[in-house]
C-alpha cells in the first residue's frame, strides 16, 4: 500500500496534511496516533470510503479512486463505527456480502461456515447483528473483510470492545494471515497490541504523520508507549494538580 501526500479538510479544518506512507508487502503495519489525530480519515481515504481533497492512494498497484474495482477486489476494510444490514443473521450478512463480490455460492457457504466457527459467532446462530454484543459486531465485521481472501486487509481500531479471549483469537488469525502472504494495516490505542503484533509503526498526530518506520527503529532502546508520548507531546502530571484526590 502506497499513500502519496493525502491531503483532507472537513471546512475550514485541516484533518490530514500532506501524509506519505509506504507499507511493505507482508508487514504488520500499526498505525497509532491520539484521538482526532487524523488516522480514520487517512484509512478512509485509502481504502477509498472518503475521497481526498489531493494525493493519491495505491493498493497492490492499483489507484483506489482511478481504478476503484480493481483494488478494492484485494482489500478487505474494517471501518471504525462500521454500520451493518444488522437485520440479518450472521450467515446471512457473509452470504450477502460474498454475493455482491460475485462470489460463488458454494465458496461463500464455505468460507462462511468456517469464519464463524473459527470467530465462535455460531455457523447456525439465528441471531440478528443488530443483537449482537459491540464484541461480536467487531467479529462479524472482521468475517466480512476476510470472506473473500484479500491480500491487504485495513482495520481501523479492530481490538476495540473486544474481550481479551476473542482478542487473542483476533491477533492469531491475522498473524496466520501475515504469515501466509497477506498484509495487515491496522489503527489502535493499545500500544502492547502494537508492538506485540507489528514490524513497523507509524505515529500520527494533528493530522501530520509525525514518525514511521520499523518497530525496532521507531522504538530503540525505549517501550514504543514512551516513544509515543513524546512524539505527540503528551504530559505527565506532577504531583500539584488534583491536591484534593
Amino acid at each position: 500500500m502506497s499513500l502519496r501526500r493525502l491531503v483532507k479538510h472537513f471546512d475550514t479544518k485541516l484533518a490530514v496534511a500532506d501524509v506519505s506512507l509506504e507499507v511493505p508487502a507482508g508487514s504488520f503495519y500499526g498505525l497509532l496516533g491520539p484521538n482526532g489525530a487524523g488516522k480514520t480519515t487517512t484509512l478512509s481515504m485509502a481504502v477509498g470510503l472518503l475521497r481526498p481533497d489531493a494525493g493519491e492512494a495505491i493498493l497492490l498497484g492499483h489507484d483506489v479512486w482511478a481504478d476503484p474495482a480493481a483494488a478494492k477486489a484485494r482489500l478487505g476494510v474494517l471501518p471504525d463505527g462500521v454500520r451493518h444490514f444488522d437485520r440479518l443473521t450472521g450467515p446471512e450478512l457473509l452470504a450477502y456480502h460474498g454475493l455482491l463480490r460475485g462470489m460463488d455460492s458454494d465458496v461463500v457457504d464455505q468460507r462462511a461456515h468456517e469464519l464463524l466457527d473459527v470467530l465462535e459467532l455460531g455457523s447456525g446462530n439465528r441471531t440478528l447483528v443488530v443483537d449482537y454484543s459491540a464484541g461480536m459486531k467487531k467479529k462479524i465485521g472482521l468475517a466480512c473483510a476476510l470472506l473473500h481472501a484479500p491480500r491487504l486487509l485495513v482495520l481501523d481500531e479492530p481490538f476495540e470492545a473486544v474481550d481479551p479471549v476473542s482478542a487473542a483469537l483476533i491477533r492469531d488469525i491475522l498473524q496466520r494471515f501475515v504469515s501466509g502472504g497477506g498484509t495487515v494495516v491496522f489503527s489502535s490505542h493499545v500500544m502492547e497490541v502494537v508492538e506485540r503484533l507489528c514490524d513497523h509503526v507509524a505515529i500520527m498526530s494533528d493530522g501530520v504523520l509525525r514518525m514511521h518506520g520499523p518497530l525496532d527503529k521507531v522504538r530503540g532502546d525505549r517501550s514504543l508507549e514512551e516513544v509515543f508520548v513524546q512524539v505527540v507531546g503528551g504530559r505527565v502530571a506532577t504531583g500539584s494538580e488534583l491536591a484534593w484526590l
